[in-house]
């Protein structure tokens, strides 16, 4: 298939199948950030795209455009932080309204290699953080990684305690609009949650081996931090009664080897049943970004109330084959992604390639889908490929 791919009204697409219905044909469309930062930074910008934006490049190859956005900003109230990147403040406030706590990509350099440590100074005591980002992350378009967490033992437990007790939350639901508005039926902007609370403290607050050993050596402080980090999460949903969309998403990254089944039906099953049904009750539809390994977890998620797995990342990515999760999700969730990156890689023959995406679309044929590339279109897929899948799926009606 050569040429391109026009893509039709993606955003009443996506709509679509969230409400239920049969949209004229498979949505298509992910994220291509990382692509389209590594090959501005490496010079290496295919020449029709020369001078293109990213939204540009999406409407050309006909692949939808999902944006991420979060529907709120956090004050960090009676907090004073101070980030400083290889010694040298760059950022220091008191009371800051943060877009991306606990993560703070916005804060983080995301062009220079080097080690960024953040204090955040509390009446209670002082947390720090750490990340680091290297040459070859830079490269890809990635973003630092958190070599250090919040909590590095119980002593630092009432600094964090102040710090969410009093956090407020701030909406931005006028920049929803903003951002779709934008990307016009070309795209769909994704409203985001913070994520659950076991996964909060799992990948923000203690990290993942450090977690699992405070499961026995401190589980009434795991079990304080849940209850403080759902009661948060309770009154955050119930806040969103006013939000005019159909569609929110926990940003969870979950990932079944490190949330286990049993973790996860202790820790996890009956949090997403609740927050399903409160979001239920607004006339909303909830999805969780699961990009990681979800063959042991199939089961479960379709016990749990939500309605998508977004980023849904098969196999040869992860040992989970895009089979088994459609024969276990038949009944839901919906699976948002499906495309494996490794698939649009020159070490894939393309015949090989080509089969896998035919195969996927046999398969789905007139079933709910949202079909994307998970977890997103990497700086070495070959762009190509993914304007033959825009052109296959139109193809298809």
């Amino acid at each position: 298939m050569t040429g391109s791919a026009q893509p039709g009204d993606i955003h009443a697409r996506v709509t679509a199948v969230l409400r239920g219905e049969k949209p004229d044909r498979i949505p298509f469309i992910d994220r291509m950030e990382l692509w389209y930062k590594a090959h501005v930074q490496a010079g290496t910008m295919p020449p029709e795209f020369g001078g293109m934006a990213l939204t540009d490049i999406h409407r050309a190859i006909g692949f939808g455009q999902q944006r991420n956005v979060f529907i709120h900003r956090i004050r960090l109230c009676g907090v004073e932080v101070i980030s400083r990147f290889e010694g040298e403040v760059i950022f220091h406030e008191t009371d800051p309204l943060l877009e991306d706590f606990p993560r703070l990509y916005r804060i983080v350099p995301p062009d220079r290699p080097g080690i960024t440590v953040t204090d955040f100074v509390t009446p209670r005591g002082t947390l720090t953080i750490r990340h680091e980002l290297l040459p070859d992350m830079i490269a890809s378009g990635t973003v630092a990684y958190k070599s250090e967490h919040f909590l590095k033992d119980g002593s630092d437990y009432p600094a964090l305690e102040y710090l969410l007790e009093r956090a407020e939350y701030v909406p931005l639901y006028e920049r929803l609009q903003d951002e779709q508005a934008q990307i016009g039926p070309a795209g769909y902007v994704v409203p985001l949650l913070q994520r659950i609370p076991f996964q909060q403290i799992l990948i923000d607050y203690i990290g993942e081996m450090k977690l699992f050993y405070w499961l026995y050596d401190e589980p009434q402080l795991i079990q304080k931090l849940m209850a403080l980090l759902d009661e948060r999460c309770v009154a955050l949903l119930e806040s969103l009664r006013d939000l005019p969309c159909p569609y929110v998403e926990f940003v969870d990254n979950l990932e079944g080897g490190m949330t286990n089944p049993r973790l996860f039906r202790e820790y996890c099953l009956p949090y997403y049943q609740r927050y399903a049904e409160i979001l239920h009750r607004q006339g909303k539809k909830v999805g969780s970004h699961t990009d990681g390994n979800l063959k042991l977890l199939l089961g479960l998620l379709a016990e749990s109330g939500l309605d998508v797995c977004e980023s849904f990342s098969p196999a040869p990515l992860t040992p989970c084959t895009f089979e088994e999760a459609w024969r276990a999700w038949r009944g839901g969730p919906v699976i948002w992604g499906g495309i494996p990156s490794p698939i649009l890689q020159a070490d894939t023959p393309e015949a090989e390639f080509q089969a896998y995406v035919h195969r996927v679309l046999d398969m789905v044929d007139g079933e709910p889908i949202i079909l994307g590339v998970g977890d997103m279109v990497m700086g070495n897929s070959l762009i190509e490929r993914v304007r033959y899948i825009a052109q296959a799926v139109e193809a298809r009606g």
